[in-house]
């Protein structure tokens, strides 16, 4: 009887597998200019590697992008000190 009900849970949890290449084509909203949420790795990783924020982004995605840098980023910045003032002063 176990057995039998195992194979039963096993079967509802089957789901095929779209393509990954459909997901464009359901979500056609999606496109340049693409909205990039900026973190403060990201921002530090870019400076201590001389990459310019949005050219970095740019050549990546092969598409104009627009830097998004939430307040909770600015404010861990702004807890780190004077150690990351220019990572601060990039964000701003």
């Amino acid at each position: 009887k176990k057995k039998e009900e195992k194979k039963k849970k096993q079967a509802d949890r089957h789901v095929d597998q779209t393509p990954a290449s459909m997901f464009f084509a359901h979500n056609t909203g999606l496109g340049p200019p693409f909205h990039v949420i900026v973190d403060t790795n990201f921002i530090n990783f870019s400076i201590k590697n001389k990459i310019d924020l949005v050219k970095g982004m740019t050549d990546c995605l092969l598409a104009k992008c627009v830097p998004v840098i939430l307040d909770s980023v600015m404010a861990e910045l702004e807890k780190l000190g004077t150690k990351y003032r220019l990572a601060l002063r990039l964000a701003k």
